[in-house]
């Protein structure tokens, strides 16, 4: 996998964790971008992992690094204003953060690849499909949708309260929110399953969120729709459905899935943060293989109409 010259080293993994190291790595014409690499098997597939709102890299995936190296190499990419991800005085736009991706992916010389997202990496998955179809051979849809906000008049009416507070003292105020979330999710008790290092990790990992940028970012999760062009998908996929998920309705999900010829779905109990259950990262690592065999086998799913002439 060719790496950067420049990439510098990041050191504030607490040791024992399963989480790797990552290292910023430069996208010509695009920004310093940070990116973990779980490597696998010599000649295994590469799996790039998206994450959603809110979250980075690590933060979201760190239950699944070690389960997936055991099958896969492993990109994990900070996207823009998340974490160490790009910073840019652009407004976010979830196309950028698929572009973003696929510049990792053809820096490091990795694809095609699995593209794995959860949230709002589920839209960045699709539009990294989309977009950049030879860098894509299949997909994993985790608690995510074709759409987040049913109907333009609320899509917009969200968009619009949004778009107002990034103006507003709730602008600036959203600068503490992460870590806020940080010390909810990731709590300083339950030594043996989050010592204090780790705790302390990952509320360090949100402090570093751009407020704005979440903002934004919520801005244009609500006015994503790809229930024009999700049909067309091509390449042998999987949806995780999180079963009790408030922030994207199962239906929602569900929708999205039977949407997607020839896409398996994979129920789940758990709500919006199932990805940090403990047995999480075996039921990413399980739908992901599902998505190998099916691309080693190279099955190809019938195009939509193939299917309702059927």
């Amino acid at each position: 996998m060719a790496r950067d010259t420049d990439m510098m080293p990041d050191t504030h993994i607490p040791e024992g964790s399963a989480v790797p190291l990552g290292t910023r790595m430069e996208l010509p014409g695009r920004g310093t971008t940070f990116v973990r690499h779980a490597p696998g098997p010599e000649g295994a597939p590469t799996v790039m992992l998206l994450h959603g709102w809110l979250a980075t890299g690590a933060l979201n995936w760190y239950r699944c690094f070690e389960p997936l190296a055991e099958h896969f190499n492993v990109l994990a990419v900070d996207h823009r204003g998340h974490g160490r991800g790009i910073r840019s005085n652009r407004r976010f736009r979830l196309a950028d953060c698929a572009a973003d991706a696929a510049a990792v992916i053809e820096q490091c010389d990795a694809g095609p690849v699995i593209a794995v997202g959860y949230s709002m990496g589920g839209p960045i998955a699709q539009l990294l499909w989309r977009d950049h179809r030879d860098l894509v051979e299949g997909m994993v849809l985790i608690a995510t949708g074709a759409e987040f906000v049913a109907g333009n008049r609320h899509r917009y009416a969200a968009s619009a309260l949004l778009v107002a507070s990034a103006g507003t003292r709730m602008g600036a105020a959203a600068t503490w929110l992460p870590n806020r979330l940080a010390r909810a999710a990731l709590p300083a008790g339950k030594p043996k399953e989050r010592p204090g290092a780790l705790a302390a990790w990952g509320r360090s990992e949100m402090s570093k969120q751009s407020g704005r940028v979440m903002l934004e970012a919520a801005h244009a999760i609500a006015n994503y729709s790809a229930k024009h062009w999700i049909g067309d998908i091509d390449v042998p996929t999987s949806v995780v459905v999180t079963e009790d998920d408030s922030a994207v309705s199962p239906e929602a999900q569900l929708r999205m899935a039977m949407s997607i010829p020839g896409a398996h779905i994979n129920r789940i109990p758990g709500g919006h943060v199932s990805c940090i259950d403990p047995d999480f990262g075996r039921k990413v690592t399980d739908a992901t293989c599902d998505v190998a065999h099916r691309v080693e086998l190279g099955y190809a799913p019938l195009p939509p109409d193939s299917v309702r002439e059927g």
